[in-house]
């Protein structure tokens, strides 16, 4: 029997990055058809212990009827290196809402831009062509990195929610930050995005 073939990524090309499109459909055939070595590169999983927990995550079901995610894997164009995650879970279609967050895998990676440089089309992406109404991010409040680059992006503080997530056993606050779509419209010219999306014939 033929093995199925393997999905084609959306890819956003940046200056400096590519955001290779991370769905449902990719991670069913990664987990499914590809290797442990395999995945974890595609992931930039460093651990069997990091592996353990994608799997788990996988195996009990990322996406319901309600819910999906539409995520960027951020590679450095110039290496092909996996630096990070960038985009969408806790995306609920039919109310046109979802939840953006973003993690850099190594801290030689921080304070480049590179999360800048890939959080503006990403937001574009989920305003422009997955048709968001709002978009959520969450922070700890000390996280003053993060907030800041949400405020970057026009993000409004709306809140906080108490005793939200857990780190290190202990539940802490998650300030809530949002963008909807007339903000979006307003700002987008003054954030200069400067990039490309390839569909997946084109990559």
């Amino acid at each position: 029997m033929k093995s199925p073939a393997a999905p084609q990524p959306v890819v956003l090309e940046t200056d400096r990055l590519y955001l290779s499109e991370y769905t449902p459909e990719i991670c069913n055939y990664l987990f499914i058809a590809c290797s442990n070595e395999e995945i974890k590169a595609y992931l930039g999983l460093k651990s069997a212990e990091e592996l353990a927990e994608e799997k788990d995550k996988f195996s009990k079901g990322l996406t319901t009827y309600f819910h999906s995610f539409k995520n960027f894997r951020i590679l450095e164009k110039a290496t092909g290196t996996m630096m990070g995650r960038c985009g969408f879970h806790t995306w609920v279609v039919s109310h046109r809402r979802a939840e953006v967050g973003y993690t850099l895998l190594e801290d030689s990676y921080k304070q480049k831009g590179y999360m800048k440089e890939a959080l503006g089309p990403v937001l574009a992406y989920g305003f422009e062509e997955m048709g968001l109404r709002r978009i959520e991010a969450l922070a700890a409040d000390y996280n003053i990195p993060s907030i800041k680059l949400l405020k970057h992006y026009g993000m409004q503080l709306e809140g906080v929610i108490r005793e939200h997530y857990v780190v290190d056993g202990v539940n802490e606050d998650s300030v809530l930050y949002s963008i909807i779509r007339p903000e979006y419209d307003q700002l987008k010219q003054l954030w200069d995005l400067q990039f490309q999306i390839h569909q997946p014939e084109q990559v």
